[in-house]
């Protein structure tokens, strides 16, 4: 650690990271190198059984005869506010989303905060205040928490930490390993703008139609999509590493190809001319509420109709379609013509955006 930053883990043991023995770290997302760390070092190393589980957006628990879903993720955005938000509301919409990502109805929350000395009190209250009114929001209750501070200098004012419980239905099994061919790919809404509003505060540039984040909780739009009985296969948010990221996740895990088309990508015309601006590209642009759904090809105009019905859905989009060939491969169609692999990158194009 230097000054508070994740700069380089070094790994003394011998697992499965290709030739990385030292592994340059991007601040954590949604890069090969993470991939690859998550994939050799932690899954294994706490594995209940030998077989390493699909990795998800949330663990299954089996509690009795009811089953749950548990996760877990810290935050360390700078700046700490943004268009459209801030790290408090950030830490819950992302664990609430995590667990509606697994069908989950969201119910209880942790926060953890690891404080700055010097922090002044009133950025502290901002942050609890806009927590409480994310949650109320999401009907979730924070119900314990930690709170530590380190020196002045080393804890860049703040990060926190949640972990979420939520309670899943009978009848509902929404995972990786069941995409399959034939399934089609739809996006709740555009895409870029949570991490095109963060960067643009941060790199100080200031532009007509720039973007908000569209950091949100989602678990009402699935439970709309699953109340209505549709047949939904997997669902992701697209957080770190944006699309690109959370569909090769999905490709490698569910043993399938994914075939996109460019043009049917909502993009809106902020993040597009940000993206230009900065060098950067949309679809690994990281949204916090936004989420890609997978369904039956047939059950695409059904999602849509109700996505287009539903608050938290933006301009969504039947954008691909799952493939048997190619399997782990994401590729992206031009509408120009020739196609090109959609890949992970080797780190992340905006580091601490989440």
């Amino acid at each position: 650690m230097t000054n508070g930053h994740p700069r380089e883990l070094t790994l003394s043991c011998p697992l499965p990271l290709r030739d990385h023995p030292t592994v340059q770290m991007a601040h954590g997302g949604g890069g090969r190198l993470m991939q690859e760390l998550i994939e050799g070092l932690f899954l294994p190393g706490f594995a209940a059984t030998p077989d390493v589980p699909i990795p998800h957006d949330s663990a299954l628990l089996n509690v009795g005869r009811e089953q749950l879903a548990f996760t877990t993720d810290s935050y360390v955005v700078t700046p700490l506010f943004f268009p459209g938000g801030d790290i408090g509301k950030l830490a819950v919409c992302g664990t609430v989303n995590d667990l509606a990502m697994a069908g989950a109805k969201p119910l209880y929350l942790s926060a953890g905060f690891i404080l700055e000395e010097g922090l002044p009190i009133d950025t502290l209250r901002r942050v609890v205040e806009s927590m409480r009114q994310a949650a109320d929001e999401a009907g979730v209750r924070i119900v314990t928490g930690d709170t530590k501070v380190v020196d002045r200098g080393r804890g860049d004012g703040m990060y926190i930490n949640t972990a979420g419980i939520g309670w899943i239905g009978p009848r509902t099994d929404i995972r990786p390993g069941r995409v399959e061919p034939g399934d089609a790919v739809v996006v709740s809404g555009d895409l870029g703008r949570h991490g095109i509003a963060v960067m643009s505060v941060r790199e100080g540039l200031e532009f007509a139609g720039a973007p908000e984040s569209d950091c949100a909780p989602l678990h009402e739009l699935v439970e709309t999509l699953l109340a209505a009985g549709g047949d939904v296969h997997c669902l992701r948010d697209l957080t770190r590493g944006g699309l690109a990221a959370a569909l090769n996740e999905i490709a490698r895990h569910a043993e399938v190809g994914i075939e996109l088309e460019e043009a049917a990508i909502p993009v809106c015309e902020g993040v597009r001319s940000a993206c230009e601006l900065l060098g950067l590209d949309p679809l690994y642009a990281a949204n916090e509420g936004r989420l890609v759904a997978f369904c039956p090809a047939e059950a695409t105009e059904e999602v849509l109709h109700l996505m287009r019905a539903h608050r938290r859905a933006e301009n969504p989009a039947a954008i691909g379609l799952v493939v048997q060939s190619h399997p782990g491969v994401v590729e992206l169609q031009s509408p120009f013509g020739g196609d090109r692999i959609l890949d992970l990158l080797s780190g992340e194009q905006m580091p601490r955006i989440c």
